[in-house]
């Protein structure tokens, strides 16, 4: 009887240990994607504040060329 419970326990922390190494992977893979979709949004945004700037003059230079017409 007592072997038995304590197979039963064994398998038990078998299946535990498992489930805690898939909730890590899970976990990091979360953080992988976490920290790629952050620098998917941020990069363009940290580009769109030099481009903009760019663009406003180059805009604004055109309407100077077309006033002058």
């Amino acid at each position: 009887m007592d072997e038995d419970i304590r197979q039963r326990i064994d398998r038990i922390e078998q299946k535990l240990d498992a489930t805690f190494q898939s909730a890590e992977k899970t976990r990091k893979y979360f953080l992988a994607v976490l920290i790629v979709s952050a620098i998917a949004f941020i990069l363009p945004l940290v580009g769109l504040i030099f481009a903009v700037p760019s663009f406003l003059s180059t805009y604004a230079q055109y309407g100077d060329l077309m006033q002058g017409l």
